[in-house]
């Protein structure tokens, strides 16, 4: 009992430092500047490839990683993880530099509902009716951004998009692809891509690295270890803490990206936009407690069969 509630603890806090990371990267790609977004995504994907392979390397899990270079199925889903983390990344990198982090935060506030309704699209689950309400009220504030606003929030519901599919391929992967192997692969198909990027801005607008100062090429080189940690924090949490408390510990990302976007950016918030936000935090309430009940439904359930037994 004791060891499971020691895993339980160190499982929150791993996944409490992903969320902390993740929520202070807009301030760490603006101090990437004059680096523009496809340069520090080129860099962020070459750089976390090789951290991944020193990882293993330290590790020695080797045989691990060329057991699931022998299986098509996985090199399959891992190629496709990629693709979509790229989108995730690239949209995200130069939405931070253009002034957009706020609609980005959005993307990260709607993703939950978005996970929900591709349970609904592709995997074929049944949703209670609270569930239902939320996706309306999701749905309410998208319109209300849209037409208050007047453009589409294209951002948010990409990024939103990108990372629930990312998260069903995982959820399909399963623990047939620990964390580090699936970043490696994952990085690995999209090294071409990567040096294609770097490639272009060298013959366009110049590469940044070692051109803006000591202080910037170290930030810069640092990009493999600042996306792989957070990575690798929230595989070790979700491992060890049920799904309710990953949920909610979530939100923590989009609140400090919403906070540095309104308050340390001055981001414009028109009222619509602050209606629009308020109808996606009740929707996101809604989800939440919906989530706790059925979770403590489950464990009274799991008790009762076991005293039964």
């Amino acid at each position: 009992m004791a060891d499971r509630m020691r895993e339980s603890t160190l499982g929150g806090l791993y996944a409490l430092g992903a969320y902390l990371l993740w929520g202070t990267l807009p301030l760490y790609f603006l101090l990437l500047v004059p680096s523009g977004g496809w340069e520090i995504v080129a860099w962020r994907i070459a750089l976390s490839l090789v951290f991944c392979l020193v990882l293993l390397a330290v590790t020695r899990t080797w045989r691990r990683f060329g057991a699931i270079l022998r299986q098509p199925r996985l090199l399959g889903w891992t190629a496709l993880a990629g693709a979509l983390i790229y989108v995730n990344w690239q949209v995200y990198v130069l939405a931070t530099l253009s002034g957009h982090v706020v609609e980005a935060s959005l993307g990260y506030f709607i993703n939950p509902l978005v996970t929900v309704i591709l349970g609904v699209v592709v995997l074929r689950e049944r949703l209670r009716a609270t569930r239902w309400v939320a996706i309306g009220i999701a749905t309410a504030a998208v319109i209300v951004i849209v037409i208050g606003y007047g453009a589409f929030p294209w951002i948010a519901v990409t990024l939103a998009m990108s990372f629930g599919l990312y998260g069903l391929v995982k959820k399909r992967i399963g623990p047939a692809v620990d964390a580090v192997s699936g970043l490696t692969l994952e990085s690995a198909w999209l090294l071409p891509v990567a040096l294609v990027q770097l490639g272009v801005v060298a013959a366009t607008s110049g590469l940044t690295l070692f051109t803006a100062g000591a202080g910037h090429a170290a930030l810069l080189l640092l990009a493999g270890v600042v996306t792989a940690t957070p990575l690798l924090l929230f595989a070790s949490g979700a491992r060890r803490v049920p799904l309710t408390v990953i949920g909610m510990l979530q939100f923590i990302t989009p609140v400090m990206q919403f906070v540095i976007g309104v308050w340390l950016l001055g981001e414009p918030m028109p009222v619509e936009r602050w209606i629009g936000f308020a109808l996606v935090w009740v929707a996101l309430v809604v989800l939440t407690v919906d989530s706790v009940r059925a979770a403590r439904r489950g464990r009274l359930a799991a008790v009762a069969a076991s005293d039964l037994a």
